[in-house]
């Protein structure tokens, strides 16, 4: 807790020396890679906090995931809803082991879980965090269309979103951005997840047999897999990120080089 000051000269000081510091503080929230604007809330900090753990989750989850697939591939959808689950668990029901009834619905928490997370994002950080996402280059310049636009563009969006060419992700962050209210956003979600989840179960059935040998085939080498999907992931993040340095740097040398 400060002391009032009874010096007239440190108070005076002070007065000059705190506009400065509130400016050095304020600069530092208005960072343009995070989310939020300014000094961040209680909500903002939770909201990141959930989206880090949603991103982690997925890599702690892959290697049991691949090794479900072949043996308890219903297990596996409610773990992650990964397309190679739906798909295993409908190919071992054609086989008779299980139903395809359980195969869609258990795929359902597994492909919904953290959909009203990016939900929430977009209700607290709109169209700043929607830049931030991988794949937003395609839909930066339509942002005005698609905010006018409202229901009739975001509500067939969000139950196609898995079949749409870019990260569903920023479908659900746009969908929050534009004021879609909770319920509607989860009604439109659970459509959706069915309908992706019944196409996958389709294929799954179609395949039979040889989907149940390749499933197998997977789980008895996850681990190789596992390394596989990891080390793929890490070298197309690493030329992304030189991709956007070299664009940055060029950025820079161009409006260096420019007349003032």
């Amino acid at each position: 807790m400060s002391v009032p000051e009874t010096d007239s000269a440190q108070a005076a000081e002070r007065a000059v020396t705190a506009p400065t510091a509130a400016a050095e503080k304020a600069d530092r929230w208005n960072d343009p890679r995070l989310p939020w604007n300014g000094k961040p809330r209680a909500a903002d900090i939770l909201c990141w906090l959930a989206i880090v753990v949603s991103g982690l989750s997925y890599w702690v989850l892959l290697p049991l995931r691949l090794s479900l697939v072949g043996t308890h591939p219903v297990l596996a959808e409610l773990l992650n809803g990964g397309t190679e689950s739906i798909i295993s668990a409908a190919a071992f029901a054609r086989a008779g082991d299980g139903t395809l009834v359980v195969a869609v619905l258990a795929a359902v928490p597994g492909l919904m879980k953290f959909d009203a997370l990016y939900w929430w994002a977009g209700r607290l950080w709109g169209e700043r965090f929607i830049m931030a996402l991988p794949g937003s280059q395609r839909v930066t310049k339509h942002m005005g269309r698609v905010q006018r636009a409202g229901r009739k563009f975001i509500w067939p969006a969000v139950v196609v979103s898995s079949v749409l060419p870019i990260p569903r992700t920023i479908i659900y962050v746009i969908a929050g951005w534009v004021g879609m209210r909770l319920v509607t956003f989860l009604v439109l979600d659970l459509i959706g997840a069915l309908l992706w989840a019944g196409l996958l179960a389709g294929v799954g059935y179609t395949l039979g047999h040889h989907a149940v040998v390749a499933a197998k085939t997977i789980s008895h080498y996850s681990w190789w897999f596992t390394i596989g999907i990891v080390a793929l992931s890490v070298l197309v993040t690493v030329r992304s990120q030189r991709r956007l340095m070299a664009a940055a740097a060029a950025q820079a040398d161009q409006n260096d080089g420019s007349p003032p």
